[in-house]
């Protein structure tokens, strides 16, 4: 048990560093943005978008099974 405790602390803390280096990273694409002309906004908009739709196609990958068989409810309640 104490062993599982501390690689999840470990994983944890490696996990932590890359989410901090990501802010450098925003950072250089803003100003990078701005020297080629584009907007601030456009560059960072498609990062977001992006990162934003990753986890909702996770989460209908892993429950497709029980969407799909709600829907097959719904439509079996609608025609009775």
């Amino acid at each position: 048990m104490n062993t599982r405790r501390g690689l999840l602390i470990i994983m944890l803390l490696l996990v932590l560093c890359n989410v901090s280096a990501q802010c450098a990273m925003c950072r250089s694409v803003a100003e990078s943005g701005t020297k080629n002309g584009q907007t601030v906004a456009a560059g960072l908009n498609y990062g977001i978008l992006y990162l934003m739709v990753i986890p909702y196609l996770l989460l209908l990958f892993f429950f497709r099974k029980k969407i799909w068989s709600l829907l097959k409810e719904i439509r079996s309640n609608k025609v009775e």
